[in-house]
């Protein structure tokens, strides 16, 4: 379509004085990656596998790694390594709406109900009460699949996950374990982080456009950006190379055996945390995203246009959270759990300095340690 082609040639545009030009030459909030080495190895010592982290500023690039990314062999960790970024895929999608809304083929206030009829429906679920921005904002109060009993039991305990890694689930199949409980709350009355949002969000892409949600996610902003080391995965069960292990407990204990759960299928979390990425990709995403490059004023406004979340410094916009650090400074982006990885990708408000680390285990590790470290010098 003519808009969408437009939009993707602006944007290649706009990357090219965004990412290169002296817009981004001022000095970073802080230079101190020694501590950040610190805070990877600390991550290690207490019991994480292994880590891998960039961190780009006006200074250039810079990676660490420690611990090790296959428990069998001993090998190393590695900056490139590619990983499961889990619930970053929400910005990714984000943005895509977003994009949508400024090429005027929807509107954020439009209802779930225009764009999905019947979907959200039973137990109080009204999808006629909730709009698009709710969804993104995680503002709807509609139920979060992944805590329903049944679908814990399938996927995140060891008999369940063992026997059930490979189930392709479709979209619909996810929501109807959302559907079968009553609303958190009222739409619009509070905040409550629900998969089921962006689960519906990405079904939102694909009705609005005609395509598939990756397919959107690529032509939009991989392909621009060129970011060869991210990908929406469908239904391939296999991390691409070069990539480590990941591990998980299977358990609630942080305590027992260990268990390789590299492959999986990533339908258990279409929309809401499926995407693969690396360090270097995601820095230079949330860099491009915050920077201007991805979306109009307008748009990247309302993308940061927060709510609390209950945390301490914590605020959520639409597919973008900010946190104020100790030492003052914001720094916007998400973080990212899905099974055997935990990811984190943050980005001062002028694009200039990032950050993105992943831990290849899912039962420990302090990644504020390390935010803080990067940001803060400490």
């Amino acid at each position: 379509m003519k808009v969408r082609t437009i939009l993707v040639a602006a944007t290649a545009i706009v990357l090219s004085a965004a990412l290169g030009g002296p817009a981004l030459a001022a000095p970073p909030v802080s230079t101190d990656h020694d501590a950040t080495r610190r805070a990877v190895e600390a991550v290690v010592k207490s019991g994480v596998p292994g880590v891998t982290a960039t961190a780009q500023d006006a200074h250039g690039t810079w990676s660490t790694t420690a611990g090790v990314g296959d428990i069998r062999t001993g090998r190393s960790r590695s900056p490139h390594d590619r990983y499961r970024v889990g619930s970053i895929t929400k910005t990714f999608v984000a943005t895509v709406l977003l994009q949508l809304e400024a090429e005027g083929r929807l509107s954020l206030d439009d209802t779930v109900e225009k764009w999905l009829p019947g979907a959200v429906h039973g137990n109080g679920h009204d999808g006629s009460r909730i709009t698009v921005r709710q969804l993104l904002g995680h503002t709807s109060g509609i139920f979060n699949y992944t805590e329903d009993d049944e679908f814990g039991r399938e996927y995140f305990t060891k008999d369940g996950f063992l026997r059930h890694r490979y189930d392709r689930k479709s979209p619909e199949d996810l929501l109807a374990f959302a559907m079968s409980h009553k609303p958190a709350f009222e739409p619009g009355t509070s905040w409550g982080y629900s998969n089921t949002n962006y689960l519906l969000a990405a079904m939102v892409i694909e009705k609005a456009t005609g395509h598939a949600y990756g397919t959107e996610i690529h032509d939009r902003l991989i392909a621009p950006l060129r970011l060869t080391g991210t990908s929406v995965p469908g239904t391939r069960v296999t991390l691409p190379q070069p990539s480590s292990r990941a591990y998980s407990k299977l358990a609630e204990s942080t305590t027992g055996p260990t268990y390789d759960v590299t492959t999986l299928s990533p339908t258990l979390a279409a929309g809401s945390g499926d995407m693969i990425s690396d360090n270097a990709d995601l820095n230079r995403f949330y860099r491009a995203l915050l920077g201007g490059a991805l979306l109009p004023p307008y748009q990247l406004e309302e993308m940061k246009t927060t709510v609390p979340t209950g945390g301490p410094g914590t605020a959520y916009g639409l597919g973008l959270g900010v946190h104020t650090l100790s030492c003052g400074v914001q720094v916007w982006g998400h973080d990212g759990g899905i099974h055997g990885s935990n990811s984190d990708a943050v980005t001062t408000a002028d694009g200039r300095h990032s950050l993105a680390f992943n831990f290849n285990g899912d039962w420990t590790g302090d990644d504020a340690s390390v935010i803080e470290a990067e940001f803060c010098g400490k």
